[in-house]
Order: C-alpha cells, then structure tokens, then sequence
C-alpha cells in the first residue's frame, strides 16, 4: 500500500462513495467491488487514485488513472468509466475541485515568475485526461492528507495546501487545459463559455447557433472546436448532461421520472424513457430499483 493510501485508509470512510472532509472541496472515496462501464459525470477538478484503478471511455479515446496518473477535469464532463476493486484491494482515492478564484490566483503568480508559461496555447486539448503523478505532487497530497486529520490544521493550513497541490498540477502534463480555462482567450475558453451556458440553462431548448453566439464563434467552427474539447457534438453533448441530471433527481432526490424529465427539457416522457435506457442501459425504474433495492 502506497503512502497516499494509508493516510486515506486512517480516516472513517463510507463504504462504496464519498465522505465529506472538513475542507469545501475535498472529499474521499471508496469502493470494495468491480463496477462495470457506465455513464456518469465529473466536475471540474483533480482526481487522485491511491490504490486500485479506473478506465474511462471517452469517445474513442480509453484513458487509465490509478496510483501513478491523477485525473483533471476541467470541464463538466459526461463521459464513461469502469472501475476496478476488490474487498481485499479497495479503491481509495481524493477529489479536489478546481476553484475558478483560486487557479487564477495561482496561474497569476507564475505568470509573474515565467510570463510564457501557459501562453501561446494555441491547439484544443481535450477537457479531461490523466497526468503523471510526479513526486513532489505525491509529497504535496500527502502534506495535504496529513493536515485534513486535525481540525485547527485543515483551517489553517489547508487551503494553502489545496494551493499547492493545484501549483503541481499547473506543472504536470494536463496544465494546457488548467491555463486555457483560467484565461479568457483562444478557442477552448470560448467553447468553454458555451458550456457555462449549457450547465446553466440545460433544461431550455438551445440550439448549435445560440451557444455558437455565446461562444462567439462560427456555428462551424464552433462546432468543431467543441467536439475537440468534449469529444461530443453539442448537442449530444446537451442530450448526456439531461439525462445524468435527470438520474441524479431521480436516485437522489426522490423525483418521479415524468417530472425529472419535464424538469431536464424533456417534452416526451417517453422519449426520455427511450433515450435515458439507451445511454444507461436500464429504465428509469430500474435505475430507481438498483439505487434504492429495499
């Protein structure tokens, strides 16, 4: 067992998801059994495996993330994964979320040290994928851990220690997509802005040139530069965050399908039952059944 995750498996962890840390914006996870490739969605953040592995499945492209590759994401990201534990080799691991404030703080104090770093991006990088876990990041999450068991030192020292951790991130092999989102230019933070319009307003009838104005770009264009980043067509792109959205309603809140549908944009309940089995491979009742089986 690596360092990380016996620092991970001091804490109390819930069995098979997250639990909340004293710091906004870091959780745990665990998990004891096979989960095989399903639909879900990532937010924009840092995602660290301690021991055991995940495969995710975007478009044609298969990425593993595991105790030598973290994960950043730097948009809402539907996108499918499998993941791979056992009662005698769970998996343990981190999520940071990425605070808008705090990534430019950070990309604003290296600037001034090395003004070239980060700029001068000019090709799309997908919006998610693994980076090398590097030593000193290594060193950063375990100071991070240590301090998360001690109340007074998860306030003090905590989020400087988030600082940190986003620092080496800025440093690895996904900090492209870090300082495109951060900067307010070129195409991947106008598609970007796009997508800000789709999370926000998902359950209005948009269309490709409405978010293309947002964007400020050619529908063509647009259109390209978005499948660049997210892999997806707008629009199936709009379709995937419906649905987990209307999943989430209805697996954690208690909603009625009809009315998650409605809720999400769907006109059709039927429509949403077709497509919601097609992307999850079940009903929505089933869904609702294996969430909740008692």
């Amino acid at each position: 067992m690596s360092k990380i995750a016996k620092l991970i498996d001091e804490f109390e962890l819930n069995e098979n998801g997250y639990t909340e840390t004293g710091l906004k914006g870091v959780r745990f996870f665990r998990g004891t059994s096979h989960i095989p490739r399903k639909p879900l969605v990532y937010e924009p953040g840092i995602c660290i495996i301690a021991q055991g592995h995940k495969t995710g499945y975007l478009g044609g492209n298969v990425f593993r993330y595991d105790a030598d590759n973290y994960l950043v994401t730097t948009v809402t990201m539907p996108f499918e994964c499998e993941t791979f534990a056992s009662p005698e080799e769970p998996l343990l691991g981190m999520y940071i979320d990425v605070d808008m404030e705090q990534l430019h703080g950070v990309i604003g104090q290296l600037q001034v040290h090395a003004p070239l770093i980060g700029s001068g991006q000019k090709d799309l990088h997908c919006a998610i994928g693994p980076a090398v876990l590097e030593q000193d990041m290594k060193e950063s999450i375990c100071r991070l851990l240590k301090s998360l068991k001690s109340k007074v030192e998860t306030q003090v020292l905590g989020p400087n220690l988030v600082k940190e951790v986003l620092y080496r991130a800025l440093l690895g092999t996904q900090a492209p997509v870090l300082y495109s989102l951060a900067t307010q230019n070129g195409n991947f933070a106008q598609v970007t802005r796009a997508l800000r319009v789709m999370q926000n307003k998902f359950m209005e009838k948009l269309d490709v040139e409405q978010l293309a104005k947002a964007a400020n770009m050619s529908s063509s264009t647009f259109h390209k530069a978005f499948k660049e980043v997210t892999t997806e067509s707008p629009l199936q792109y709009l379709k995937k965050l419906r649905l987990n959205k209307a999943r989430y309603m209805m697996v954690m809140e208690n909603t009625k399908a009809y009315i998650a549908a409605y809720e999400v944009g769907y006109e059709s309940p039927s429509q949403f039952s077709r497509e919601f089995k097609r992307y999850f491979g079940q009903s929505p009742a089933e869904a609702i059944r294996e969430a909740r089986p008692n």
